[in-house]
């Protein structure tokens, strides 16, 4: 008899999918700094010294990321803080999800937005915020409120904030390395041969300085899009109630205003991208987006919704 998967099955599933494609990302990031390294005329060790600087700058850039991206993200959003007495409604909700998933209660913001979305933001689940658009809490009933505030509990409680920000800095490292790269190859990169620079090296590093940028932001989108996934099928183990959360993505996919105040730098972290008119129209584009599309996402949740009853 076939092994019927449960929704823990969907859950483990989508975290060992991220960490593979994470440590592949890994490798992949020290091998193109060494090749720009090689490239730029450093010998073997100089090409290890530039990957261990490299590494060490994207740990500083990191640590300043991880104290102080919420702030800077909740300040480009207009998000503003919601108290207690102004949505009692909310805050119980909210606190209720809280003490079935075991995290502290998360700061609530609101953004004066029509468009209806949503966002969590946080280094970790002692400081964590949810930013709710205005128009979410006006057009999602409670149930559906309940799978998006789980959803983004569940973007907590999975550290997908600093893993977002860890590949974001790599992402940027392989940026700037390939930009200097290039730069030096117009200024001054003719003079390497005489510094016996390995040729294979210098065409290796050309073709990485140009492709290798691409492929990051690929992957990182693709870590971006099994987060989601994986956000998605925890949430619902905490709500227990697939369908509140699919007729939430539907309502929010279906509006077609985008968040006044989202960027392509902020767009990963909402629970439906928040540009609209860039959603995936092929495979090809699909590569490109920052979430699975809404149909591939409610397939998931129909699978859980069966599944749920074997779990």
């Amino acid at each position: 008899m076939a092994k019927v998967n449960t929704a823990w099955d969907q859950v483990s599933g989508n975290i060992l999918k991220t960490w593979l494609i994470f440590i592949f990302f890994t490798i992949f990031v020290t091998a193109v700094v060494y090749v720009l390294a090689r490239g730029l005329g450093y010998g073997n060790i100089g090409g290890l010294g530039i990957v261990g600087l490299a590494l060490i700058i994207a740990g500083i850039m990191n640590v300043v990321s991880y104290y102080y991206s919420d702030r800077i993200v909740l300040g480009i959003s207009g998000a503003k803080e919601l108290k207690h007495d102004q949505n009692k409604e909310l805050y119980h909700l909210v606190e209720n999800l809280c003490i079935a998933a075991g995290l502290p209660t998360p700061k609530i913001y609101v953004i004066d937005d029509s468009a209806p979305n949503a966002f969590a933001t946080g280094r970790d689940p002692k400081h964590a915020a949810i930013a709710y658009t205005s128009g979410l809490l006006e057009r999602l009933n409670k149930q559906e409120l309940e799978g998006v505030t789980a959803h983004e509990l569940s973007h907590v409680g999975n550290r997908d904030t600093l893993l977002m920000a860890v590949v974001a800095v790599l992402v940027g490292t392989i940026a700037i390395l390939a930009d200097i790269f290039l730069r030096s190859m117009w200024f001054g990169g003719r003079d390497r041969d005489r510094e016996g620079n390995n040729s294979i090296f210098a065409i290796l590093a050309l073709v990485a300085a140009i492709l290798a940028p691409i492929v990051a932001t690929l992957i990182q989108l693709a870590i971006s899009r099994r987060r989601e996934f994986l956000a998605d099928a925890s949430g619902v183990i905490l709500t227990r109630y697939p369908q509140g959360l699919e007729n939430a993505l539907l309502k929010i996919s279906s509006d077609p205003q985008p968040v006044r105040s989202a960027t392509s730098g902020t767009a990963h972290m909402y629970i439906v991208n928040p540009l609209k008119g860039k959603e995936a129209g092929s495979w090809l584009t699909g590569l490109f987006n920052t979430h699975p599309s809404i149909q591939d996402r409610i397939k998931a949740l129909h699978q859980m919704e069966g599944n749920l009853s074997n779990s």
